[in-house]
């Protein structure tokens, strides 16, 4: 007997300008069933879900709930017709609680609002679907995976049966992602309908039951997910077959080039984001950085690049052959910022002025020297590939692949002994993400000291050579890459004792 259909699109269209950011996509969601939603960047995903979520309204096409055609025009009206969407970044107020947030903006009941039944009806939910959830605590409190179950079941409480999740699985460990997993699937069991939108593609088989492709706003296809491989995902995303693995040498001759002995920092509101952080990096190594987010990854590289001073302890940095300390001034360290906008480049230059921002200082005149930097846009655009209809156009018209590779390829381009990257693939798809990989492989085969923050434990172990662990502001452990399992890191990444940061591979 077939499923009943939940959610089914036809020939939805939604244009930006001229472009079509969806052309004629047609969709079908089963009644208890998880769909995964794949594609590379720009390839309509989030646009679509933003039209069955209320966000945007369709240009052409029609949407069925039930087998009903139905108009969303707003958010509100999803949640009338039982569809709810988690975002990646989540929208909840840190003051309030988890289940202030979970009541927050509904209509009360007949009789008035009352705290404690709202509670009761909250923590009944939390037991059928299997979360784990404190009511009382704070938002600015909890962990990543707390935050999202308050989301999930903030929609759940407004009543959905049809939930949409964008990259649930982004800043998880690997354990807190399988207790993700087996939450849907209870959820299923219990007959929701689930939309999951993620790059990565293990997740997808193991947790879908059936898999549509997007591709340049069409869909390219619908199978089921019994049926897939990796390659066969990789080749409907892309249109032709994609070598999956990332290419990775031994680490040649590498030299000490930067020490961290009891590195202490505090953050914005004075609270201690890096505690007594211990650890070397090497020349013509890819030092992998792992941890849950806000572990203090972000201050760690931004006091690595001087743009925030410690609290206490210090940083040495060493020659090209590592015998002797050097000042500062003599290394050059060019950083990729996670904020690529906001950081790193500026949103409303051109490619060669956010060029000019790193080289202005380099003219022998005392006129701005644009030659020089013109020439190194075109060769950051012919070696990483970059996809720009103009040099003159702002980088903020550029798709977030090409905005990371034109930053990327600027502080490269600077020739840096040391080479700070801050999540270098995240959102992006395959081929953007392989070409960005295989630059810092390039790097590290050039002797450069590469340190990289990645979110990603799969890329993490297959790219880099060493892991240093945060967890809770301290290193609570440093593996070998090629040595150490996912498993491993993950409980390293949610424990802070210091013992296991002693493991036999990296010291």
């Amino acid at each position: 007997m077939s499923q009943e259909t939940a959610l089914q699109l036809k020939g939805v269209t939604k244009y930006f300008g001229e472009t079509a950011a969806n052309d004629h996509v047609d969709l079908e969601l089963k009644k208890g069933e998880i769909l995964a939603v794949l594609g590379e960047n720009g390839s309509g995903k989030t646009t679509l879900m933003n039209m069955i979520s209320g966000i945007y309204f369709p240009d052409k096409g029609h949407i069925y709930v039930n087998g009903k055609e139905v108009s969303i025009g707003s958010p509100h009206d999803a949640f009338d017709l039982g569809i709810g969407m988690v975002h990646q970044h989540f929208k909840l107020i840190n003051v309030m609680s988890a289940l202030e947030n979970i009541v927050l903006g509904m209509d009360p009941p007949e009789g008035g609002f009352s705290l404690q039944k709202a509670r009761k009806s909250v923590m009944s939910l939390a037991h059928d679907y299997g979360f784990e959830l404190d009511p009382n605590k704070k938002v600015y409190n909890m962990s990543v995976s707390e935050k999202q179950t308050v989301e999930i079941i903030k929609v759940l409480y407004r009543g959905a049966d049809i939930l949409i999740l964008d990259e649930p699985t982004a800043v998880l460990t690997p354990q807190e992602s399988d207790k993700l997993f087996n939450v849907l699937r209870s959820m299923k069991d219990h007959g929701h309908s689930i939309i999951i939108i993620t790059h990565k593609l293990n997740e997808v088989l193991e947790i879908s039951d059936r898999v549509t492709v997007l591709r340049k706003g069409k869909n390219a296809g619908t199978a089921a997910t019994r049926d897939m491989t990796v390659d066969l995902l990789t080749e409907m995303m892309v249109g032709e077959k994609v070598d999956l693995d990332i290419w990775r040498t031994d680490p040649a001759e590498p030299r000490k080039r930067l020490k961290l002995k009891d590195l202490t920092v505090l953050n914005g509101e004075g609270l201690p984001a890096l505690k007594d952080v211990s650890f070397e990096a090497n020349s013509g190594e890819i030092l992998g950085i792992a941890g849950i987010s806000g572990s203090g990854q972000k201050e760690l590289l931004e006091t690595i690049a001087g743009l925030v001073s410690p609290e206490s302890g210090a940083i040495s940095f060493f020659s090209k052959d590592g015998d002797k300390e050097v000042d500062r001034k003599d290394v050059t360290l060019s950083f990729v910022p996670e904020d690529r906008l906001g950081m790193g480049l500026v949103a409303s230059m051109n490619v060669p002025d956010n060029v000019m921002l790193r080289s202005y200082r380099d003219g022998k005149s005392r006129f701005v020297e644009r030659k020089g930097p013109l020439e190194t846009a075109k060769a950051i655009i012919k070696s990483l590939a970059v996809v720009i209809p103009d040099l003159s156009i702002r980088i903020s018209s550029l798709s977030g692949g090409n905005v990371q590779k034109v930053l990327l390829g600027r502080e490269i381009s600077l020739s840096p002994d040391i080479l700070l990257v801050a999540y270098p693939a995240r959102g992006l798809d395959i081929n953007s993400s392989f070409t960005i990989y295989n630059e810092l492989n390039a790097q590290k085969q050039k002797g450069v000291c590469v340190i990289c923050v990645i979110e990603d434990l799969d890329v993490l172990m297959q790219l880099t050579d060493r892991i240093v662990v945060l967890s809770g502001g301290k290193v609570s452990g440093i593996r070998d890459a090629r040595t150490g399992t996912k498993e491993e890191i993950g409980l390293l990444m949610t424990s802070s004792e210091k013992k296991k940061a002693e493991g036999k591979d990296g010291k």
